[in-house]
Parts: structure tokens; sequence; C-alpha cells
């Protein structure tokens, strides 16, 4: 069964100086964000950009890959902790994403977790959404 999330966004002025308000429509467990130009080229400030809300998704989609495929091996995970850094050059837009990720697996060794945190990242849904952009990773054993 297909399913589909929705947000919006209601920007108000021009690019440099505007700003908007993003909106998660689907679950409306996050409160509405503030957005600028400046807090996607420049310091957050209190103000997200559409470079961490990819990280925010990144991130999780990742867990949730790496998890189901560890414990389809029989070597589920107690605890997956993964960060996505998600890189933007303005002018060019976004040069990378890095994902890292620390688990505590009973059961694995070091090589066999970083070759399934790899597969999982070439497969999670949002990496395959992301083709076009250098995906790395860095994955260790807590």
């Amino acid at each position: 069964m297909a399913t589909t999330r929705s947000a919006h966004t209601v920007w108000e002025g021009n690019l440099l100086e505007g700003n908007g308000v993003v909106n998660f429509d689907s679950s409306g467990a996050i409160a509405q964000q503030p957005v600028t130009w400046a807090s996607r080229s420049q310091d957050a400030n209190g103000k997200t950009s559409p470079e961490e809300l990819i990280a925010a998704a990144h991130s999780s989609c990742f867990s949730m890959a790496f998890s189901h495929a560890l414990a389809g091996a029989g070597t589920p995970a107690t605890k997956l902790t993964t960060s996505a850094d998600v890189t933007f050059q303005p002018g060019e837009g976004i040069t990378g994403i890095h994902l890292t990720v620390e688990g505590t697996v009973p059961g694995i060794e070091e090589d066999a977790f970083v070759a399934a945190a790899e597969d999982a990242k070439k497969n999670c849904p949002v990496s395959q959404a992301l083709t076009g952009t250098t995906i790395t990773l860095s994955a260790k054993l807590a």
C-alpha cells in the first residue's frame, strides 16, 4: 500500500531578503519551521533549510533500512545512531551527503557491519531518490 506524506511552504519576498515557513501537513508532529536564504547559505540562526530537512529524512530512512537488513541477517541491532551531513554550496547546489553510523549489534564482526551499512546506504529509498548526489559513509561498531 503506497503512502504519501505532504508538507508545504509559504514564502514571502525575494530570495535574499524573503522568508518562509515550512508546514508538516501529514503528521503535524513538527511545528512550523522558519526558513530563509541566510539559514540555508550561512548560519542557521534557529531556522531550518532544505538541506537540514534532507539530512533528517536521510538519517531516519538509512537507520530503518539498516536495522531491517541487520535483523534479516540474524543480527538485529540493539541501537543505531546515524547522522547525515548535507553540504550545500551556493551557486552549485547540494555537493554531497555524508552518513555516519555507530551501532551496537551483538554477534556481528566489524567487516560485516560495514558491508551491511554500505548496502543499506545504496538501497534505502532516500539514497535512491538522491542518486544524483555523492553519498559517502562512515560506519563502526560501538
